[in-house]
């Protein structure tokens, strides 16, 4: 199914355009049965407009019939010239319009919610083919209530401009032609520019109230990003006690959404006064005309009732200009931020020839690469090594350095600004991106589970793997004795982000989620410097054996879990300072030998203080500095 991302925009400016371009989706190329709903809807549309014309027709014949003015002898069967009858038939002719309009808008549900689907799936489908640098600057919670709210826009646009504004103007049309047909030129005028007036008095007023409606929409969006962001962050305000902050700044945004939100309404009020005494004011003149001419004996009462049942009618469908206007135009500023989005082109998108990995033995070759995030602040300055295939190479060194730039540069979340990457002599920029990522494999050091089962996130490695592959993935990340032992064992829900499991056991997790994925490349970015000691060893077990006989880059802080690595690469300042084995590096009595010594002692400092706390049945003293 291919969706049309370049055909889609909203402008506020030019709802006709908008429809335009989403019109591809309320008429699909591919599904024949929502196009029939289509036409099917369109001919019931225009069978209840010309049935709703002839209501008022009967309301006149009754009406004269009741007089004894009637001259419809001729023009109607006998048994409907009794006044009875003559109600009866107006109101099953209200009937069976009012069931054609029913039938029109269920005909129509399916299309207008498929277009909301497709245009949410291309929606979400383009948000995960977005940079990283992107989502690094967004919201979750802000971007969140775009797509809620554009998608919504999208229902009320398409349903509003397909199931109102249509038949609305076939129904001024049909209304124009019955006054100037039957009553002269003056009756036309009068209503034309009754509604004229009415279309621009609303067009004006809810043009003013847009503004308003902007202001609610980005107070709205504020709001909804503090409370998630503080939801996220649930324990972190705890351990500040910084509750009734995190509630004032939330208050603050909503605050200013329910100034905007009264705003709305009150215009609203004013919006529908002006509307109302616009359209009396046509209604007034039209049946003081129709009441004199009454009187001079040109019409019958059942005229002036006609005139008058005419008016109330097409009253329904005036209001719903002046309500299908205001929803339309704020629909167009409810979505205007996700066509926004959808406008956003990818940082990182596969060359126009890619072609899928090659991977043979996976050797991976930095060669003279240079990479920045802002221009005036180079990450890398010209980093050149290899990974041999099913070789350990390590790259270490102090904060800031670059090291994890590294690891995103190789699974492509950035592109190189100069030199080259390559797995197997073959360009990353090269290759797609999907193939490239299939082939590598990532434990990071802040590992974040989804809110489902442990066996969901064990499975995220590979979708399809079966219920014993999944239990043999946890085996090899030793976390397989520890899920039996909980009470629904891999169906236990692991809860936000993972949080009700330990650090170590996410990153157990995330190992089996790797080794069930079973990839030739493998990268950890720092996976154990979160870990306190103890459970630092025991995951560098784990990571050991997945490592074995692969090609494996090691983003490490923490010194020790490195001292294996075929080669340790030590960069300072973008720029690589050292290399060589541990022993190797040592020897040298650098920067490396430096940082090993400083985590030594720390390590030591630490393993003491654990002994002091084994060896005093009542904990230890911890003090603090005093409070300023």
């Amino acid at each position: 199914m291919a969706d049309q991302k370049k055909t889609v925009s909203a402008d506020s400016s030019n709802p006709m355009q908008t429809l335009i371009n989403l019109w591809p989706y309320m008429w699909p190329a591919e599904r024949f049965d929502l196009k029939m709903r289509v036409v099917w809807a369109s001919v019931f549309l225009v069978l209840s407009k010309l049935i709703l014309i002839t209501v008022p027709y009967f309301f006149k014949w009754a009406t004269d019939a009741l007089d004894g003015s009637s001259d419809m002898a001729g023009l109607l069967p006998a048994f409907l010239l009794s006044a009875v009858m003559l109600v009866a038939a107006y109101n099953v002719a209200r009937i069976v319009q009012w069931g054609l309009n029913q039938l029109r808008d269920a005909l129509f549900a399916s299309v207008g919610q498929y277009a909301v689907r497709r245009l949410a799936h291309l929606t979400f489908v383009h948000i995960h083919q977005l940079s990283l640098r992107f989502h690094l600057e967004r919201k979750t919670g802000g971007l969140s209530r775009v797509i809620e709210r554009g998608t919504k826009g999208i229902e009320t646009i398409v349903r509003f401009t397909i199931l109102n504004s249509i038949p609305t103007v076939l129904e001024f049309l049909l209304t124009a032609l019955v006054f100037w047909w039957g009553y002269g030129f003056s009756y036309l005028a009068i209503t034309a520019f009754t509604v004229w007036a009415y279309i621009w008095f609303t067009i004006r007023a809810s043009d003013w109230r847009i503004g308003i409606r902007r202001q609610m929409n980005d107070s709205d969006t504020d709001a909804n990003t503090k409370a998630i962001d503080s939801l996220l962050n649930f324990e972190t305000v705890k351990y500040f006690g910084n509750e009734d902050m995190e509630a004032r700044r939330y208050d603050a945004s909503m605050e200013r959404y329910e100034k905007a939100a009264t705003q709305v309404w009150t215009s609203l009020g004013w919006l529908n006064f002006g509307q109302g005494v616009i359209f009396a004011i046509g209604m007034m003149v039209m049946l003081i005309l129709s009441a004199l001419a009454v009187q001079r004996g040109e019409q019958t009462i059942g005229d002036f009732v006609f005139v008058n049942a005419m008016l109330l009618q097409l009253s329904v469908p005036l209001n719903f200009i002046g309500f299908v206007y205001r929803e339309i135009r704020q629909g167009l500023t409810d979505i205007e931020q996700m066509f926004d989005l959808l406008n956003v082109d990818a940082e990182i998108k596969d060359a126009p020839d890619a072609k899928p990995l090659a991977i043979g033995q996976g050797a991976i070759v930095f060669d003279n690469v240079h990479f920045s995030y802002d221009p005036e602040r180079p990450i890398l300055k010209g980093v050149s090594f290899t990974v041999p295939a099913g070789k350990t190479v390590a790259v270490v060194g102090p904060s800031g350095a670059g090291k994890s730039t590294i690891s995103r540069l190789l699974y492509r979340f950035y592109d190189v600004q100069k030199g080259s990457i390559t797995i197997d002599g073959q360009d990353v920029r090269a290759i797609t991106q999907k193939s490239l990522r299939s082939a590598i494999g990532m434990v990071p050091q802040d590992t974040v589970l989804f809110n489902d089962t442990i066996a969901y996130n064990i499975r995220y490695g590979r979708v399809g793997a079966s219920d014993a592959e999944v239990d043999a993935a946890a085996e090899v990340a030793q976390i397989s004795r520890f899920i039996r032992e909980l009470p629904h064992g891999f169906k236990t829900m692991v809860g936000e982000r993972g949080l009700k499991l330990s650090g170590g056991e996410k990153q157990r997790v995330a190992i089996a989620r790797t080794v069930l994925k079973a990839p030739p490349i493998l990268i950890l970015d720092e996976a154990t410097s979160a870990l306190d000691t103890t459970t630092e060893q025991e995951i560098q077990a784990a990571l050991d054996i997945v490592s074995k006989n692969r090609t494996t880059l090691v983003i490490a802080h923490r010194l020790s879990t490195v001292v294996g690595a075929d080669e340790i690469i030590v960069l300072k300042g973008g720029e690589i300072a050292e290399r060589g084995t541990h022993a190797g590096l040592l020897e040298q009595n650098g920067l490396y030998a430096s940082m090993w010594n400083r985590q030594r002692e720390a390590t030591q400092a630490e393993e003491r203080l654990r002994q002091v706390r084994e060896s005093d049945d009542l904990g230890v003293v911890v003090r603090l500095p005093p409070a300023s």
